[in-house]
């Protein structure tokens, strides 16, 4: 059976973790920030688990990382 195709851009949206456990970048941090406060926008940075709803889709999407 041929290798399945990755999705280029889920594959640089998206990192699993040792546990199976997908990391997302979190939204509303690309612009408009000026009336965003320091500690909200830092609070952005970070990384977190996307919903169990959308693991199921996100790893169809990259078999293969």
């Amino acid at each position: 059976m041929p290798k399945q195709k990755s999705h280029s851009s889920s594959k640089k949206r998206y990192k699993i973790t040792g546990t199976g456990k997908v990391l997302r970048a979190q939204a509303f941090k690309k612009h408009i920030l000026t009336k965003k406060s320091t500690k909200r926008k830092r609070n952005l940075r970070k990384s977190i688990v996307a919903s169990p709803a959308d693991t199921r889709v996100i790893k169809q999407l990259i078999p293969y990382k």
